[in-house]
């Protein structure tokens, strides 16, 4: 099928923000953002779970229970990521690497199921991991999936009012080419978010080795 040129654009820029942000997390390099290879180590397991600041959202086995302010734990198997009916806390809580990675994966797998799949997957049976090579894996393919639905997107289905049945948020009332920029930002802010954290992890407990050394 042909790209529509609407939808070329933003398929670029999905490509290009997913990449970057696997690469940022698995190495052994990452694009500077103008071309240029730096180089990045693999997230460890203690970045993924690290929480900055006290009562962080993040993701915890089941048989341990949700964290504070959650009401919950989302997702299949042995892990689970904070959650809390509407309306949700305010201030909203601060989420870790693991929530904000697993956040992604979930919706791009999900919405991939309502859009060119079984239009029946819930957050409830997406697997969520608890260390980190199985999680970014796991983002790998819920971007192939997402990656592949918007492929069978021709220009009446990105017109199409309800052309993902997503559940969890706006689809069944916005256009589809709607939400693919929207699905777009999504990867980009949280991206830069889980970017962020990285450095700070890496800042804080070089600090803190350089302290232990003096």
């Amino acid at each position: 099928m042909t790209i529509p040129a609407r939808l070329a654009p933003l398929l670029e820029q999905y490509d290009f923000a997913c990449k970057r942000l696997a690469d940022r997390l698995a190495g052994p390099v990452m694009d500077s953002g103008n071309g240029t290879d730096v180089a990045v180590g693999p997230m460890t397991d203690d970045e993924y779970l690290w929480e900055p600041v006290p009562d962080c959202w993040s993701v915890r086995r089941h048989a341990d229970g949700p964290g504070a302010r959650a009401t919950a734990l989302v997702g299949a198997g042995v892990w689970g990521r904070d959650t809390a009916a509407a309306p949700h806390p305010e201030p909203a809580p601060f989420t870790t690497i693991a929530w904000r990675l697993t956040h992604l994966g979930e919706m791009l797998t999900v919405r991939a199921d309502h859009t060119n799949g079984s239009r029946s997957l819930s957050r409830d049976q997406y697997p969520v991991s608890g260390d980190a090579t199985a999680a970014i894996a796991s983002f790998r393919a819920a971007v192939a999936a997402w990656r592949s639905a918007l492929l069978d997107a021709d220009d009446a289905a990105l017109d199409t009012v309800g052309h993902s049945t997503y559940p969890y948020g706006g689809d069944s009332e916005e256009k589809f080419v709607d939400v693919v920029w929207w699905v777009n930002q999504e990867v980009l802010h949280h991206g830069a978010e889980i970017a962020l954290l990285r450095d700070l992890h890496r800042a804080q407990h070089s600090t803190a080795r350089a302290a232990d050394t003096a």
